[in-house]
């Protein structure tokens, strides 16, 4: 067991606001050279968690007027938690992680990383280099290597870029420090709120989920764990994979709702109205034509907590551009690092930037409510994927190796579901008295009445 601080942990909690003796409260379970990378990654993982436990186990004890209860996470769960896309099994059957367009390809001058796992990012990819998108995979796959051969790395990332696609250049050597790991822009001010005691930190919580793929999904589902009740919104015009939503809805209710239209736009202000907390997974800009901007919100709302979450940060070139993890690991030279003999980029063991960023959003969520009923109003809080690479490659030293072996089986549970039995990841979130599982499966993708429970 590892008692002594960890800097890590300190750093992240520095940035969430947190009080700098509580650092002490966090000790890990340690399991061997889990999550091995060239970068230190098994330490970004513990890190994360070690504040999003901490700050729960912070708000539980303001809640109840009681000591703030230890924090111990064990390595292995966090291992396990932050690559649950590839530990979930349906009805025994594996998910598809990434669809055959979604990958490393050679250019002219060094390499591509594409995404397509969405029909329309495929159709756009395809679209955007003269490939006619026949149906199938095979065929695409053959000429879409051909084709990008004889391309540079930087016309393919500009060309499909301006077709609404996804591919990027991969950085031959780290980006200089990027954005901060936590930026809160704006606290308003407001009325204190009595602490209400609770069983569980965020209990009576109400959180608008306005997220979609991972690191989103990551900090809501683990304010659900947490108690709150949280009501994931998206529109019907992009369905969601059902496999990840399989992986990420435990504990939270899923609806669709059209803001263009003016039936549900009502019912939408009406959640909106009654939320504690507003979580965006969108580009930055992207909510604002529907008047769900944070300076909006808060002017309506000055009470609320609206927690903003992008791919490359919020200001710069790149700033408005979509992006997932294994394009940011590309384009900050993360995938270079992790190359192989061969040259070939590589990736870390995990999708460590969303799960790292998703846990460190629900942790900065769990500290502005703490912020909230001490000294009232509401918060902006900001955080990348890109911020979060950054904090990887310049600002974690790797630790010592650990002691302890790793069984992923220990933190695989199984559980029913609409979408079938589900084997699935147990969460890493702990403190003295924390819930072991989330308290419901999920329910199917958009398939629940638009109302708090």
């Amino acid at each position: 067991m590892a008692d002594t601080e960890d800097a890590a942990t300190a750093h992240a909690w520095a940035a969430l606001g947190g009080r700098a003796r509580l650092v002490r409260r966090v000790s890990f379970q340690e399991a061997g050279p889990v999550l091995p990378s060239r970068l230190p990654v098994r330490e970004l993982a513990r890190a994360c968690v070690g504040v999003s436990s901490l700050a729960a186990a912070e708000l539980l004890a303001l809640r109840n007027r009681v000591p703030v209860p230890a924090v111990r996470v064990d390595e292995a769960a966090v291992a396990t938690a932050f690559v649950s896309e590839r530990r979930l099994r349906i009805d025994g059957r594996a998910p598809t992680s990434f669809a055959p367009l979604s990958g490393f390809w050679r250019t002219t001058d060094g390499w591509v990383r594409t995404h397509a796992n969405y029909p329309h990012h495929r159709a756009r990819l395809l679209g955007a280099l003269g490939i006619a998108d026949t149906g199938g995979d095979r065929e695409p796959v053959g000429v879409l290597a051909k084709e990008l051969a004889s391309r540079q790395a930087r016309e393919v990332q500009e060309t499909v870029y301006a077709a609404g696609g996804l591919a990027v250049a991969v950085a031959s050597a780290p980006a200089a420090a990027g954005p901060a790991l936590v930026e809160t822009p704006q606290v308003t001010e407001g009325g204190h709120r009595s602490p209400a005691p609770a069983s569980l930190p965020a209990q009576g919580v109400r959180v608008l989920d306005l997220t979609r793929v991972i690191a989103g999904p990551v900090a809501t589902r683990s304010l659900a764990l947490l108690g709150a009740d949280v009501l994931r919104v998206d529109t019907p015009r992009i369905p969601e994979d059902p496999d990840a939503h399989a992986d990420t809805g435990p504990g939270k209710r899923s609806t669709l709702l059209d803001l263009t239209s003016t039936g549900d736009r009502h019912v939408f202000e009406d959640l909106l109205g009654r939320a504690d907390v507003v979580v965006t997974g969108y580009r930055p800009g992207a909510l604002d034509r529907h008047g769900l901007s944070p300076e909006v919100l808060l002017a309506k709302r000055p009470g609320l907590i609206v927690a903003q979450l992008c791919a490359w940060g919020w200001s710069g070139p790149w700033a408005g551009r979509r992006g997932f993890d294994s394009l940011v690991q590309a384009g900050t030279g993360i995938a270079s690092i992790e190359a192989g003999p061969d040259g070939r980029p590589g990736a870390l063991p995990a999708q460590a930037l969303d799960h790292g960023t998703g846990y460190l959003l629900a942790a900065a969520v769990l500290r502005a409510l703490s912020d909230r009923l001490t000294t009232g109003g509401g918060r902006h809080l900001r955080l990348s994927l890109a911020g979060t690479a950054s904090w990887l490659l310049h600002d974690i030293r790797p630790a010592q190796e650990t002691a302890g072996t790793y069984d992923p089986g220990h933190w695989l549970t199984e559980t029913g579901s609409p979408y079938g039995l589900l084997r699935h990841a147990l969460p890493p979130v702990h403190y003295t008295g924390a819930p072991a599982n989330w308290d419901r499966a999920p329910t199917r993708w958009g398939t629940d009445a638009p109302s708090w429970a």
